[in-house]
């Protein structure tokens, strides 16, 4: 099993890395709805369920929205985007840009420059959300995992677009995705309104169409992300030899569509398949796949045995 040193929380982060411009107060503001609102949301959801406010519809919404964004998250922003597993027809590229924006999580450029930067610094100084930043007895763990979860969104220094994404920047589709990043925000919280309410013809179906489909769907969709950040870099195990702390946790795999199993990853990012075990459920590889079959997606890098046999632990 790989050693990786306890790291202490920068003082001072590496200039080249952080964006000369900080977030705005109205950006922080912006972070807190968007995390306070939908999770309390998702705490109301229990007596809702119990009682009145879900039906048919609001199940076929709350799937329709789901499954996209979250594969705009998993293959778009970070297999394709981030990491190269795959290159994407035009068609598909803009998709996957626009899927992954509507999960809300950040703009394709500022997502995709954040998580190339926590790569070059996985558990080490200037990795921008790892758990172990502030040491190993439980405390300091305790509140490296807060951290890792949700407390680094709140970090005023964004991660500079020119030093890791120049190839994002300079594709215009992508650009022009990422600057509409609000209009896309609002399309994405109005359209399963707008569906709930065509569905059932009332504005009771418009408005559990938004709780169902908007508000809990946007606050499953962050936490389960956000726990490859922080759970899956401080519990699971460890079949493969990567520099890190990143583990596998089995039972986040269905809903993070096979990003949690996080250790093959780390040990090669570039890899298209991340479950390449018996068992291990991958539905972003499968969806990968099926856009191969399909003629979309092209280069595919799939895992070679003799390449995942010398990684084994």
């Amino acid at each position: 099993m790989s050693a990786v040193p306890v790291i202490e929380p920068p003082r001072t982060q590496p200039r080249p890395d952080i964006d000369a411009k900080p977030k705005s107060n109205f950006e922080l503001i912006l972070l807190v709805v968007f995390i306070v609102v939908p999770f309390l949301a998702v705490v109301a959801a229990v007596p809702l369920t119990w009682g009145w406010g879900l039906g048919w519809s609001d199940v076929v919404i709350f799937t329709l929205f789901y499954v996209p964004t979250a594969a705009g998250i998993t293959v778009g922003y970070h297999r394709h985007f981030t990491h190269g597993s795959f290159k994407a027809k035009r068609p598909l590229r803009i998709a996957l840009a626009l899927a992954g924006s509507m999960a809300l999580e950040m703009g394709v450029i500022d997502w995709v420059a954040t998580h190339r930067r926590h790569h070059k610094f996985s558990d080490k100084e200037g990795d921008p959300h790892s758990p172990w930043r502030f040491g190993s007895d439980w405390k300091a763990l305790t509140k490296g995992f807060f951290w890792a979860h949700m407390g680094w969104m709140f970090d005023r220094h964004r991660t500079s677009w020119q030093k890791y994404c120049p190839d994002l920047m300079a594709d215009k589709d992508i650009k022009a995705i990422s600057r509409s990043f609000p209009l896309i925000v609002i399309a994405s919280l109005g359209a399963p309104a707008a569906l709930g309410g065509l569905l059932t013809l009332s504005w009771q179906g418009a408005l559990t169409g938004f709780f169902w489909g908007s508000l809990v769907r946007i606050s499953l969709l962050h936490h389960v992300t956000w726990a490859i950040n922080s759970v899956c870099h401080m519990m699971g195990e460890e079949p493969f030899d990567s520099r890190d702390k990143a583990r596998n946790v089995w039972w986040l795999a269905i809903p993070s569509l096979g990003e949690s199993w996080h250790n093959l990853h780390h040990a090669d990012p570039t890899c298209a398949r991340h479950g390449v075990l018996k068992g291990q459920v991958d539905i972003s590889a499968r969806i990968i796949w099926a856009f191969e079959r399909l003629g979309w997606a092209t280069n595919v890098r799939w895992p070679k045995p003799e390449r995942l046999a010398a990684k084994r632990l």
